[in-house]
């Protein structure tokens, strides 16, 4: 739930645990965690989000003002 942006005090309501021991639960769990990757070491394997960029302009004029 953290990870997906919900804050401690939200996770303190959803799962009825006071939220200091959610942050002790977290730290515990980031202990265990890798450390993070040297950004100068080339990955063997890629991976693209399908994310698809249109530019150009509008067809249609509608909005504040438009007759």
């Amino acid at each position: 739930m953290y990870t997906n942006g919900m804050g401690f005090r939200g996770i303190e309501r959803v799962e009825g645990v006071h939220h200091t021991t959610i942050i002790h639960w977290l730290k515990q769990v980031g202990e265990h965690l890798p450390d993070a990757y040297d950004p100068e070491t080339v990955p063997e394997v890629g991976e693209l989000d399908e994310l698809e960029t249109v530019v150009g302009a509008k067809k249609t004029k509608s909005g504040c003002g438009q007759p």
